[in-house]
């Protein structure tokens, strides 16, 4: 009985909306003044308890199948115009299938007319930097929007310069009386020029730089391995390129104590490492003997940094450590896992990594970046000479997606606020090395992070 009523009762709800009068209401969206269509203009259109949305197409129009006389509201919106609401009183002698037009005129937003602006599309290279003189070997990113340039005229042990550079136009230019080998930055954001024998600190103060002499050996052992300070607390690693494994302690300043916050070690490599002594000759082996009862440091060691470091197999330990927000991450890609610790040194949380895995299938370099500005982590890969980036999730340890630079076999990639910047130079090409700006398509907001150089790399800073 009750299906019975049911398909009456539907039979009847049919008939009724059949007996209803249909309409097409035809929207024209314009500009206000020069009568244009406007194109993706968006529509809420209401009749009654009824709501429909709609969207302009290439001539603003906008069509919608509408029931019954009852007046029909409309809200129109866009995105460079003024939205507008509007009611629509419906004839009452209208016949089934008629056409109700109306034309909605929108107000251009008034806007206030700044200095021009130069737009960055996303993956599309911009040359910051050329020369036809000089090349471009390494740079550095300045806190107050300036570029520090290290460049050469056709070899980097002769003729060097230090260039400080801003809007296409080059500040400051001196000469380098010693052989140079790059830019790196410490703990502070002070940028350095490490060379052949000596470190040179760079000063940018009231339009003018200065030049400070550090020792290379006291820089080397007091200032290089410090990655960061939080308040009295300042971290530091013990990386050597000659052992396949690294420790990250944690020093308070406050009442003088150190922690060791995590070791990180490549146990295939040291495996290998301490296998080297038992194939060493008797010479060798009495020397580290000798050399073990002196530093107390084991004769195994001795000779796998004598000898097995010189050899193909061996890689350096590769486990950047990056500070964000005053937390600090640590990949250990020997455990596959991304460890994170708050300011005491305390574990907080570690997740699954691997994208470290299968290299040769997906062009991972060992090369982790983090942005100077919003502190987002970022993996590096080449394949094939494309290279690319693929931003790393810290709460999950996923990659997101694949963001691929115009150019080939890029050099010295920096990424400072969403913006990438790299050295490029066209194969087999007279051009000089250039300086090249790319937009990242991302948005991610500034954090706080630390201003030093990575440590833990291959290549030792």
């Amino acid at each position: 009985m009750k299906t019975i009523i049911s398909l009456i009762l539907c039979i009847a709800a049919m008939q009724y909306a059949g007996a209803q009068n249909a309409f097409v209401l035809q929207i024209h969206t314009v500009g206000a003044g020069y009568q244009e269509s406007l194109q993706n203009a968006f529509c809420k259109i209401t009749q009654g308890d009824s709501t429909w949305y709609g969207k302009s197409n290439r001539s603003g129009l906008i069509y919608q199948r509408i029931y019954g006389l009852e007046d029909v509201r409309l809200e129109v919106s866009h995105g460079i115009f003024d939205s507008d609401e509007l009611t629509i009183k419906l004839p009452r002698k209208m016949e089934d299938g008629d056409t109700v037009r109306r034309t909605v005129p929108l107000n251009f937003r008034k806007v206030t007319d700044l200095q021009q602006v130069n737009v960055l599309v996303p993956g599309v290279a911009k040359v910051v930097y050329q020369s036809e003189k000089l090349s471009v070997s390494d740079f550095e990113l300045l806190s107050n929007g300036e570029i520090l340039l290290l460049a050469y005229p056709k070899r980097l042990e002769k003729g060097s310069e230090l260039l400080v550079f801003r809007n296409g136009t080059v500040l400051e230019d001196f000469k380098l009386q010693e052989n140079p080998i790059e830019l790196v930055r410490d703990y502070r954001g002070i940028p350095h020029v490490v060379c052949e024998h000596g470190v040179y600190g760079i000063h940018r103060s009231e339009g003018h730089v200065g030049i400070s002499n550090i020792d290379k050996a006291y820089y080397m052992s007091y200032i290089s391995p410090i990655i960061d300070t939080i308040g009295t607390k300042m971290y530091f690693s013990n990386f050597n390129p000659k052992y396949p494994a690294v420790d990250y302690l944690h020093y308070d300043q406050q009442d003088s104590t150190y922690k060791k916050i995590l070791k990180v070690q490549d146990d295939l490599m040291m495996e290998l490492y301490r296998a080297e002594y038992k194939w060493a000759d008797i010479r060798t082996k009495l020397w580290a003997k000798k050399m073990e009862m002196e530093t107390g440091i084991d004769k195994e060691i001795w000779v796998g940094a004598k000898d097995f470091t010189s050899s193909i197999y061996y890689k350096e330990v590769y486990a950047p450590m990056f500070e964000r927000n005053d937390t600090l991450f640590v990949f250990d890609y020997y455990k596959d896992q991304l460890f994170s610790f708050d300011p005491n040194g305390d574990l907080i949380d570690s997740v699954a990594i691997y994208h470290h895995y299968q290299p040769k299938q997906t062009g991972w370099k060992r090369k982790l970046i983090q942005d100077q500005a919003t502190g987002q982590i970022y993996a590096f890969f080449e394949k094939g000479g494309i290279c690319f980036v693929r931003c790393i999730d810290v709460k999950t340890g996923l990659l997101g997606e694949k963001v691929v630079f115009e150019h080939k076999y890029i050099d010295k990639l920096t990424i400072s606020g969403n913006l990438a910047y790299y050295i490029y130079r066209p194969y087999e090409s007279a051009q000089k090395k250039f300086l090249y700006l790319s937009k990242l398509p991302f948005s991610f907001p500034e954090s706080n992070v630390h201003q030093g150089s990575l440590i833990s790399t291959e290549t030792g800073k």
